[in-house]
């Protein structure tokens, strides 16, 4: 498909500097861009390959000050990255989707399908599964019996949904991941383990997308539940009766105990761990790899480390961490000092 830049700029209601019947047919990141393509610089640190890129059109933000000469035609918008994203989705939905059911799946006869839904090859659906309209179901996709899958869902391939569990209008999910597996319940009886059955389901709310690798359990009772808008990353362990809160957003290898409770509009960054039976207030800010071992009550709180402690206090202990070596030396040589001290007097 080919724009030009005045039809970017006037869906993206943005100014061009530079020639309006610039075209493009294909995008590219600044610092490799090529003639025909378009590109965005939204991070400072790019700033340079705005003055030798050969993208064709480069989006940029309204305060960007230039300071040299650029080749390309320039669209000012007030938000780069945004815009930018916002291309991409018009260029996705107007792509050619799937439609039809592929011979080799297998649907029960009590199934449920929608109007423009795609089923692919050797899918699985179980009894009295029912599946939204528009929706995709890429190869290699379980649904055990009673699942719902709403409108405009997307579950890739290799997606294993088990038994009773809901999914919701316009989520995506990646290949790989599981939901409703069995939580980590065991009662110990004479130091040996006994299976508390799980007999739960997973509840996945309009909007959420999941990527790929992710494990969510189902509850023991009740429900585990990803409420609307929260996005999750890959390699994501959910434990049983864990809640997320709407617009949470999660990175990857987060691992989130059982019954924990994690508030709206928080942000979870990397390997971070929780144990169970907590609740994190919302707005939460949680930095890489920090060990949350305790409620966070506090709305809009940032905090580091394990266990994590707010973030102005981790920073002053990992200050003094990192002069250990230094006070360890100088008490040493405090310590030598006093006891030549002391000899010296024992000497008198």
């Amino acid at each position: 498909m080919e724009f030009t830049a005045k039809i970017i700029s006037d869906f993206l209601k943005g100014t061009i500097e530079g020639n309006p019947e610039e075209k493009v047919t294909d995008i590219s990141r600044i610092e490799e861009g090529k003639k025909g393509t378009l590109a965005f610089l939204a991070n400072p640190k790019y700033n340079k390959y705005l003055y030798t890129t050969e993208a064709s059109i480069v989006l940029v933000n309204n305060d960007l000050k230039l300071e040299g000469e650029v080749k390309a035609t320039l669209i000012r918008v007030s938000d780069a990255y945004q815009a930018f994203a916002s291309l991409l989705n018009l260029y996705t939905s107007s792509l050619p989707k799937k439609r039809g059911v592929e011979p080799q799946a297998f649907i029960n006869d009590n199934a449920t399908i929608g109007e423009d839904c795609y089923i692919g090859a050797f899918a699985y659906l179980g009894g009295n599964v029912k599946i939204g309209k528009s929706t995709l179901i890429y190869p290699h996709v379980y649904l055990g019996d009673n699942v719902t899958v709403g409108d405009n869902t997307i579950l890739y391939p290799g997606v294993k949904v088990y038994k009773e569990c809901k999914i919701g209008n316009n989520c995506i999910i990646h290949g790989g991941t599981i939901i409703g597996s069995d939580g980590f319940g065991f009662a110990t009886e004479k130091g040996k383990f006994q299976k508390i059955p799980q007999i739960g389901n997973v509840i996945i709310e309009d909007d959420v997308e999941i990527g790929s690798n992710v494990s969510i359990d189902r509850a023991t009772i009740g429900s585990t539940i990803i409420r609307k808008g929260a996005k999750l990353d890959n390699l994501i362990q959910v434990a049983h009766n864990v809640e997320i809160g709407k617009n949470t957003g999660i990175a990857s290898q987060a691992g989130i105990s059982g019954s924990t409770k994690i508030g709206e509009q928080c942000i979870i960054a990397g390997q971070v761990g929780f144990v169970g039976h907590i609740n994190i207030a919302n707005k939460t800010t949680i930095a890489a790899q920090s060990g949350v071992v305790g409620d966070v009550k506090n709305e809009g709180e940032i905090i580091l480390g394990s266990p994590a402690i707010d973030i102005r206090d981790a920073r002053k202990s990992i200050a003094v961490y990192r002069k250990l070596p230094e006070i360890y030396s100088n008490i040493n040589q405090l310590e030598k000092q006093l006891k030549e001290l002391q000899d010296g007097s024992n000497k008198e």
